[in-house]
């Protein structure tokens, strides 16, 4: 049987930075386990790449402004670009209600250190997204800083010089008589570990399962549609949100992207296509906000789903799993895993080899904290 000091179960963006960090900290001997046939077919492949530091709680602005300075000096680190274009997010209030909670939430921001956002009215919106229709909107919260990513380039800068085994689904955790996981089994082999790092995105429940630990993560299917190849919108633009649906788009490569987070076709939540009438009321939806897409037709081809790995207060789980002292999580990210992936590796890192994290107070995402009625409570529902 093979042995390996840190084997991580799940090799996208999230479990391939916390394998970097290991390796940045002197943990040489790290396997990364993928279920897929590739690296990147699953939730980071599907991401559609935004990075934002507007959140409605301190814990996740945080992870932003850690996530972004490391971003920073990505390339340097790693040699590879991570694509981070710092054009913006403006979320656009549909009601006083909705108003209230971005203003509430940007109080959280700037005394987390996030002082550029701002609020700007409805009569200023314009001015940073000249493209959408404002009416009936009441303001707008707007930071300049957010922006875009390119996953799939931060998981290869991570990935680099990793030993990364694909087509290797975990099946069994054993666990001792001191309830420390001796070994896990793929469908091929056994193999001996130190400790195990449950990464695995939207099957994290799953995994942690088979060791007998319950890890309060569900996965939660998203769609997004594309457009086809045209000039109608500037790439420069700034990813830009409704809040009283959470339609926003973005333009990447050429195309405009819409995402509108229905569940979609419930027939099979596991599918990667996209439900043709989903499809024909977001591009109604994209047409009546923005007049430009109007002639702009829909690409089923290149649209898609992906899964979204739900926590009970759509926060990660980070750190030592309660029931069994050698699993470490670091999943339920709840749709922010890409643009938080650089803190949470470099967290989780810290808190493996140095029995703690150093970087950032992390005590908001202990995985206890459901059975001790302690979750995180955002300022608003909608960040």
């Amino acid at each position: 049987m093979r042995q390996v000091e840190v084997v991580i179960v799940g090799a996208g963006v999230v479990g391939a930075s916390v394998g970097w960090h290991l390796r940045q900290l002197g943990v040489r001997d790290v396997l990364l386990l993928e279920r897929e046939s590739a690296v990147g077919l699953g939730s980071t492949g599907r991401a559609t790449g935004g990075f934002r530091a507007q959140f409605g709680t301190e814990i996740n602005v945080r992870l932003s402004l850690l996530s972004r300075e490391k971003l920073l000096r990505f390339s340097d680190e790693t040699g590879v670009d991570p694509g981070l274009a710092q054009r913006g997010y403006l979320f656009i209030a549909g009601s006083r209600e909705h108003l209230a909670q971005l203003e509430a939430a940007q109080r959280i921001q700037r005394a987390a250190g996030l002082t550029e956002a701002r609020m700007i009215s409805a009569s200023e919106i314009a001015q940073i997204n000249p493209h959408v229709d404002v009416g009936g909107a009441c303001g707008s919260a707007f930071c300049p800083s957010d922006g875009f990513i390119r996953p799939l380039e931060i998981l290869r800068g991570y990935l680099r010089d990793a030993n990364v085994r694909t087509g290797a689904r975990v099946v069994g955790l054993r666990r001792g008589r001191s309830g420390r996981i001796e070994s896990l089994r793929t469908q091929d082999e056994e193999i001996s570990a130190g400790c195990v790092v449950d990464a695995a995105g939207a099957w994290a429940g799953e995994v942690a399962r088979l060791a007998g630990v319950d890890v309060p993560v569900a996965p939660l299917r998203r769609q997004v549609g594309s457009t086809v190849p045209c000039d109608a919108l500037p790439a420069e633009m700034p990813m830009t949100v409704w809040t009283e649906d959470a339609f926003h788009i973005r333009v990447r490569d050429g195309r405009v992207l819409l995402v509108w987070p229905t569940p979609g076709d419930p027939r099979d939540p596991w599918s990667t296509a996209v439900d043709p009438e989903w499809l024909a009321q977001v591009a109604a939806k994209a047409k009546a906000r923005v007049p430009r897409l109007g002639p702009v037709a829909v690409d089923p081809a290149r649209s898609w789903a992906g899964l979204y790995e739900m926590s009970p207060d759509k926060h990660a789980l980070l750190g030592r799993a309660a029931e069994c002292e050698n699993l470490f999580l670091a999943n339920g990210s709840s749709g922010h895993g890409v643009m938080h992936a650089p803190a949470l590796g470099q967290l989780l890192a810290e808190i493996i080899v140095h029995g703690e994290a150093r970087s950032l107070d992390v005590r908001a995402l202990r995985p206890s904290r459901f059975v001790e009625g302690e979750p995180n409570v955002g300022a608003a529902e909608m960040l």
